[in-house]
């Protein structure tokens, strides 16, 4: 799944995280100096069964955060319409 000017990085993640499988991944396109550890914290991530994978920077103006999907998400995920934004997990 590839995600492009979708939402900050809590509802990103909330919303992207129940379409994907164990082993499958969340391309999130990032500004140039995103700092990963702030706009995805390990612990946030992995309340909703994923993980931060690698930062691939594909010249001076696309860089791209990889995350894969570790375990399932819960079936109360993603909550309901404006509640991730409202109340984000991380």
């Amino acid at each position: 799944m590839t995600a492009r000017s979708f939402g900050a990085p809590a509802v990103t993640a909330e919303c992207g995280a129940p379409f994907l499988e164990v082993g499958g991944s969340l391309v999130v396109a990032e500004p140039p100096d995103a700092d990963p550890d702030a706009r995805w914290p390990r612990d946030g991530v992995m309340q909703l069964g994923l993980d931060r994978g690698p930062l691939i920077r594909c010249g001076a103006s696309v860089t791209l955060q990889v995350l894969w999907k570790v375990r399932p998400s819960a079936s109360s995920e993603p909550r309901g319409v404006g509640r991730p934004a409202k109340r984000p997990r991380f």
